[in-house]
């Protein structure tokens, strides 16, 4: 398989920015920054907004949700809203409130498990802390994001003379009692003023000015290209950064579109999307509806607008395993660099249609993008998306695709290096449409 430059280099920079966004709130910030630097205004959602045409936008919320946009020239109620909509946030672990506690001559960290992560790729890894620390200020308090470089903590593995079976039953963790990390062993001082200590020294502040916090585990082994003509990537957070590092790029690229072009980024999809910075908030409905207003849309050419525009649920898709050829549905084996996914389910778990699928491909025979269709075994449990959620909030019609991979939901994932270029270049083609 031959890897072309301009592929090459956009799977290079998806694995820097995953590496420097190991947790939704640097997700965010690297997001920002990209933006920023390419021209976009950014907005309060606490001040009144004039929008120009052709001009370019964000707004975060929560600080690990943003929406950006594009004005179009064209903002009457003629036209419809392109939109993309992924989620910043990957499964894994979060650790408690009161994290650290001292245990058999060790400080231990205390962890909870967020969303639906594959714990036993956890194990015997080098794993460290990133999140967003509160301090107090003279205001009230101010947010400061953590990321910790270097190997911090551990989940040791159990020997095999101890677990004899764990090659033929697999490894299971207890939540509660075998899930702690390792941190150190100092059992002579406090444990929570210690780890508190070790947040502060990171910071360069005073362990007093620490209120609270926000952090979860990552894997600090970098992203890597594979295979024999390293035509894979290996990451962590491969679901769902890659689907939210496709749609940027889209939307940075988008140039005095007609349309009004956004990409919604949602906190909180890994764990149901009820919350004021999920997709199952009002976040996206607000933005919408300041932009109608500004636009001076009444109410009924803003209806008119929605009727006209088209959303892409952009999360990614399970990529076939020759390991496990009983774990797929016949006829329907997404592979890797094959070309976007197109997801279906009859139960709404995805939010595909006929209609909205033909529109797909479409976009996809326009973009000469290959595609590929899939659909989960009858007899195995589906996931969903934010595709359903968005589509039932704002009545538009909807589709879910994603760039097919291995081992989601893995502390280490692996996905195709032209699946993500394919993957940009159908959005392009999306947001010009």
């Amino acid at each position: 398989m031959i890897i072309d430059p301009a592929s090459r280099q956009h799977a290079l920079d998806l694995i820097n920015f995953i590496d420097a966004s190991p947790s939704p709130w640097q997700a965010v910030e690297s997001m920002s920054e990209h933006l920023l630097g390419n021209g976009f205004e950014l907005l309060s959602e606490s001040d009144q907004w004039k929008l120009e045409p052709g001009h370019r936008y964000f707004t975060v919320r929560g600080g690990s949700s943003l929406i950006a946009f594009v004005q179009g020239q064209d903002t009457t109620k003629n036209r419809g809203l392109r939109i993309v909509g992924a989620h910043t946030d990957s499964p894994g672990l979060r650790l408690k409130p009161k994290a650290a506690f001292n245990s058999d001559s060790m400080i231990r960290i205390g962890v909870e498990v967020y969303g639906s992560p594959i714990l036993a790729t956890f194990t015997d890894r080098d794993l460290s802390l990133a999140g967003r620390v509160n301090i107090r200020s003279v205001t009230g308090f101010d947010t400061k994001l953590l990321k910790i470089e270097s190997p911090l903590l551990r989940l040791p593995n159990l020997a095999i003379h101890m677990n004899r079976e764990v090659n033929e039953k697999g490894l299971k963790l207890n939540r509660q009692i075998e899930l702690p990390l390792i941190l150190g062993a100092t059992e002579e001082h406090d444990a929570n003023t210690y780890f508190l200590s070790l947040i502060a020294n990171h910071l360069n502040i005073e362990p007093k000015e620490i209120i609270t916090f926000d952090l979860n585990v990552y894997d600090t082994q970098k992203g890597i290209l594979w295979g024999a003509n390293e035509e894979y990537v290996a990451n962590s957070q491969l679901d769902n950064l890659a689907s939210c590092h496709a749609a940027l790029n889209a939307l940075v690229a988008c140039e005095n579109p007609d349309s009004t072009c956004l990409c919604a980024f949602f906190d909180h999809e890994e764990v149901g999307s009820d919350s004021a910075l999920g997709a199952n908030g009002s976040f996206l409905t607000d933005i919408i509806q300041r932009i109608g207003i500004s636009n001076k849309l009444d109410e009924q050419s803003r209806l008119c607008s929605l009727s006209r525009s088209f959303f892409i649920s952009a999360d990614m898709a399970h990529a076939y395993n020759p390991n496990f050829p009983s774990a797929y549905e016949p006829c329907h084996h997404a592979l890797i660099n094959n070309g976007p996914v197109i997801k279906t389910n009859v139960n709404q778990r995805y939010s595909t249609s006929s209609d909205t699928a033909a529109h797909f491909i479409q976009l996809c025979e326009i973009s000469d993008v290959p595609f590929q269709q899939y659909a989960h075994r009858s007899d195995l449990g589906c996931g969903s998306t934010i595709g359903p959620i968005i589509a039932a909030r704002l009545g538009v019609p909807s589709v879910d695709v994603g760039s097919a991979m291995w081992a989601m939901h893995s502390l280490r994932e692996s996905a195709g290096v032209l699946d993500h270029s394919f993957m940009i270049k159908v959005m392009k083609t999306h947001f010009t449409q």
